[in-house]
């Protein structure tokens, strides 16, 4: 199905056209897609209008625009973070985004984006442990086992070959719901009643809650020699997941340090500490994972440039499929100088 007119209707992808799409495709195969897409983009990451992201905080929430830009296309996403939406029934986290012409301004998309966070997010994990997690690992600590939980499980599986994941979150109903949708998924789930059980024989730990507090979900003597750690639930000034000491002693893979050191996990130590940028590890400018008993850190906040990849990768699926709305929002009078005359003849 061609896409509509560029300058008539603009493509919108509602959230029952997205998990039409992602059925289409597979969750799977289309968070896999999702990672090439990142990848080949942080490939030109020099390329990109890059800044951090624009926030609202308040104290029980955080609404932000992310924007970014090649040059050719520019993309943004509205997303907010509300810990305390689960308890009345509502997403913690939800997101829609945009994609833009540069040469004309005009809208080539609009996207849900709270079901395709949550996979590029879990894309951009599976991405970044495939350039640092120990050669061979199989198995993966997830705690915190709420709306992620499944995305990055199944993205570890497709992405880095994991078979084994140990499920923990203090509330114990989080873990059944998980484990019951993962029960078909092929991987050997493990619920666990600790931290501390979870991440026994691990050699991957994924934290991902989303309490807005500075907490210690996982503590120093959890983390052995060559374990790689996927920091995501840490995105906000104020919150943290990981005690102090597991950062010093693990080399720290950041996706923007400027929005990193905001509200990452790295917001606990001083500036200076030095991060690399995953970017250069993809590109071959710094090294990854060096040793066997190296621990690496992603430290992930997300980044409006995985948004915009995601968006395009999107875009490109519309093109063999009919998964989209057609949204009349771009006034195109005959005469562009003749706006009010259009108004008046549509009486």
């Amino acid at each position: 199905m061609p896409l509509p007119s560029e300058r008539a209707f603009v493509p919108f992808v509602s959230v029952e056209n997205m998990m039409r799409l992602v059925h289409d495709i597979g969750p799977e195969e289309m968070m896999a897609g999702l990672a090439d897409a990142i990848e080949a983009d942080f490939r030109r990451w020099e390329r990109f209008d890059k800044t951090p992201r624009i926030a609202a905080h308040s104290e029980i929430g955080v609404i932000e625009l992310m924007p970014t830009s090649d040059g050719e296309t520019y993309g943004f996403k509205y997303v907010n973070g509300h810990p305390a939406n689960m308890r009345r029934g509502l997403q913690t986290v939800t997101a829609f985004g945009l994609l833009a012409s540069v040469e004309t301004g005009y809208p080539l998309l609009l996207s849900e984006m709270t079901l395709l966070t949550a996979l590029r997010t879990a894309a951009t994990s599976a991405l970044a442990a495939k350039w640092l997690a120990p050669e061979g690992a199989r198995s993966m600590a997830m705690i915190g086992n709420g709306a992620q939980a499944e995305f990055q499980a199944l993205a570890f599986r497709r992405i880095c070959g994991i078979t084994e994941v140990r499920l923990y979150d203090i509330d114990a109903e989080a873990t059944h719901k998980c484990a019951r949708n993962l029960a078909a998924s092929g991987l050997r789930i493990v619920p666990c009643t600790s931290a501390e059980d979870a991440v026994a024989g691990s050699q991957i730990i994924t934290t991902c809650t989303a309490d807005k507090q500075y907490a210690t979900i996982l503590t120093d003597n959890l983390v052995g020699a060559g374990t790689h750690i996927n920091a995501v639930g840490g995105d906000c000034p104020g919150k943290t997941e990981l005690h102090r000491d597991i950062l010093l002693r693990s080399d720290i893979y950041v996706e923007y340090p400027p929005q990193t050191r905001i509200e990452g996990e790295i917001q606990q130590l001083p500036q200076e500490h030095p991060v690399t940028e995953l970017w250069q590890v993809i590109s071959g400018a710094a090294p990854g994972r060096q040793s066997a008993g190296q621990i690496t850190l992603f430290d992930s906040v997300g980044f409006a440039i995985e948004d915009f990849s995601a968006l395009r990768y999107v875009l490109d699926l519309l093109r063999h499929t009919p998964r989209f709305e057609a949204l009349d929002m771009i006034a195109d009078p005959a005469d562009p100088r003749d706006l009010y005359g259009m108004l008046m003849r549509a009486r």
